[in-house]
């Protein structure tokens, strides 16, 4: 498996008339989960949600990839 690098979000079963609609929605629920928390509390939901989104991906290639990209991009 190959790192997927364009968009790629979706919710089954919901249809959307505009191809970044997906995103928008991630990029919302995102912003509302760290709502009203210290910088503390955030950088651990991040911590957290970093290991559970590795976690389902699983492929140790493909979280070596983006880690790569995410390190040369900041």
């Amino acid at each position: 498996m190959s790192l997927n690098l364009q968009a790629h979000f979706f919710e089954p079963g919901k249809r959307y008339f505009r191809a970044f609609t997906p995103g928008d929605d991630f990029y919302e629920a995102l912003i509302d989960t760290h709502r009203d928390l210290s910088d503390e509390q955030s950088a651990m939901v991040n911590a957290k949600l970093v290991l559970l989104l590795a976690n389902h991906v699983g492929d140790i290639s493909v979280l070596r990839e983006a880690m790569q990209i995410a390190r040369n991009d900041s």
